[in-house]
């Protein structure tokens, strides 16, 4: 078991507070020994609310990934909830990397028999079926409400108000035990909500930081047998050259 652990928090976006944000989230459920970085992409979109912007923000966590592997990272959590980029990094990175889409559904289905999800924007809703269903969490999830609060206004007056309102009304519409929150931005919020709505409220950031720990002590890694196995080298012309991959041992080199 490692005396200290390192945990890169990876906000996909590239907006300064919300990585402030989330990296606070994440030291909060952290707990002795267990040393935070958040950190972001050089480049990408501003806020990730369109599978485009997913696309590009991938990018950059890929970036951020390689560069913690060659600064001794322990393992990584991705701080959207589209989980971008994930099946990606779990390909180049010697610990584990957890999304916080699927750390949230884990750890409602642990505390509740059935929940709703509170998301940004409608355009939204879509992927988070998706990842449900992805994460075999379909059945045990009542519903996906937007409160139609772009991500970058999350901290805006009445954004609270707001969000609060979603998961009350989700909670009593879908009659459900437990609310996740479908967006890193609203981690700050979590206490205030559960104390507002009554039922444990699941933040993605915080459920992933734990979960990360846990399986770094517990000495167990994502597996490199078959589809998460490190990607094969060959070459990538272009705009995105310095990602290639020349040979196995250059996984951890740094793009620039």
């Amino acid at each position: 078991m490692p005396d200290d652990i390192r945990i890169r928090v990876v906000n996909p976006n590239t907006t300064r507070a919300m990585t402030d944000l989330v990296g606070r989230s994440a030291r909060v459920v952290a707990g002795p020994g267990v040393h935070v970085d958040a950190v972001q992409p050089t480049t990408g979109p501003a806020s990730i609310e369109s599978h485009y912007e997913e696309a590009l923000a991938a990018v950059g966590v890929l970036e951020q990934v390689r560069r913690g592997e060659a600064e001794g990272v322990d393992a990584y959590v991705v701080a959207c909830f589209g989980d971008p980029g994930l099946d990606a990094a779990r390909e180049v990175a010697c610990g584990p990397v957890l999304g916080i889409a699927e750390a949230a559904f884990h750890a409602a289905a642990m505390v509740a028999r059935r929940f709703s999800v509170v998301t940004t924007l409608g355009r939204t809703v879509g992927r988070a079926y998706e990842l449900l269903d992805r994460y075999g969490y379909a059945g045990a999830c009542a519903g996906v409400h937007a409160c139609e609060i772009p991500v970058l206004a999350i901290e805006a007056p009445g954004a609270l108000a707001r969000v609060t309102a979603a998961c009350r009304a989700a909670v009593e519409a879908d009659d459900v035990d437990a609310v996740v929150l479908g967006c890193a931005g609203m981690a700050a919020y979590t206490q205030r909500l559960s104390d507002a709505v009554g039922v444990p409220v699941v933040d993605g950031v915080a459920a992933a930081t734990t979960f990360a720990a846990g399986l770094v002590r517990a000495g167990l890694r994502t597996s490199t047998r078959s589809e998460y196995a490190p990607p094969p080298p060959k070459a990538v012309p272009g705009l995105l050259g310095g990602f290639a991959i020349t040979s196995p041992a250059a996984l951890a080199a740094v793009p620039h």
